[in-house]
């Protein structure tokens, strides 16, 4: 009999821990969830934050509300989930760019992008598109770089900010071609692409989400696509590689996440929810109407690429001589 207590015990304590995670998935949630969406209504992350609480509002039974706190490129919204209550009550769409490229331009974020988030699953993953004012003369990628040769230094390509992914990929893309154009940085994608629709810049490496719809209307023309494969939303656009520049783009992607200490049985739970989410073919076709791939991830791999574009960016940052304010 003695002999098998400590077996009795080790099982008990086991049981015992068990439980208060497996009561604690079962009853959540109770009430309402928000999630915080970090910059601007009508722009990418805000649509699809709409996207992903809807879906995940019917998963979980009960709603999902939408918090917009922008400002300071997403920085604000940021600083506001990492200091909430680890409860689950409290959601955050992030993205590469808050969790990356930040930290390489701002000398205060008001979070840890490595410390202060338990990350719980990608949902979305995108690559930037070379959208022209249809003024421009140039209906390729051949004829823009034979443009911006003859022109050094004229034309003008607006992006979300300076280190956002569009900003990179301009870089990139000059480097690529030999070309010099001059960056007009933003306060965010959708404001570049409202100038762009109005003239007032010639051309940008523009978010699908904001720029699909001009595109389709005519109001831009689109180039190419920095993605490895042509996009559903746009098939007949090439992509980078097919127009004849062969280069690294950087990609996006967004996720989900909840603030350090959530309990592992909530973040599990909505891993799984999530997957469903993404499974279901009405997200895939809001999705694959916006430009954007659906995804879905473990906890670990986002944090394996947020190290992995912490690595890229600083190299980037250095090379452009990119400062933090």
């Amino acid at each position: 009999m003695w002999k098998s207590r400590p077996i009795l015990i080790a099982l008990a304590c086991a049981f015992l821990g068990w439980v208060p995670g497996a009561a604690l998935s079962q009853a959540y949630p109770s009430k309402p969830v928000r999630m915080i969406a970090p910059y601007p209504p009508g722009g990418s992350s805000d649509i699809l934050a709409r996207i992903v609480a809807q879906k995940l509002a019917d998963a979980l039974g009960r709603p999902v509300v939408i918090e917009n706190r922008p400002g300071a490129a997403g920085n604000l919204g940021h600083e506001i989930a990492a200091k909430a209550a680890p409860d689950g009550y409290t959601l955050l769409l992030t993205s590469a760019a808050a969790l990356v490229t930040n930290q390489f331009l701002y000398k205060r974020l008001g979070f840890d992008p490595h410390q202060d988030f338990a990350p719980i699953s990608l949902v979305a993953t995108a690559a930037p598109m070379l959208v022209v004012h249809p003024s421009l003369p140039a209906r390729s990628v051949k004829e823009l770089i034979a443009l911006a040769r003859a022109r050094p230094g004229h034309l003008n390509f607006g992006s979300g900010g300076v280190g956002t992914t569009s900003h990179i990929v301009g870089e990139v893309f000059q480097a690529a071609t030999g070309v010099k154009m001059v960056h007009v940085p933003y306060k965010g994608g959708v404001l570049a692409v409202a100038d762009l629709v109005a003239g007032q810049i010639e051309l940008s490496f523009s978010d699908m989400v904001p720029s699909v719809p001009h595109v389709r209307s005519g109001r831009l023309r689109a180039l190419a696509v920095t993605s490895e494969q042509r996009s559903a939303a746009l098939p007949e656009v090439p992509t980078m590689v097919e127009a004849g520049v062969k280069a690294s783009f950087p990609a996006q992607w967004w996720a989900v996440a909840a603030p350090r200490g959530t309990p592992a049985a909530i973040i599990n739970r909505i891993n799984a929810d999530i997957a469903q989410v993404m499974q279901s073919p009405d997200t895939r076709e809001k999705y694959a109407s916006m430009g954007i791939f659906t995804a879905h991830t473990t906890p670990e791999r986002v944090t394996e690429l947020q190290k992995l574009g912490t690595r890229q960016m600083a190299g980037v940052v250095k090379a452009a001589g990119i400062q933090p304010e």
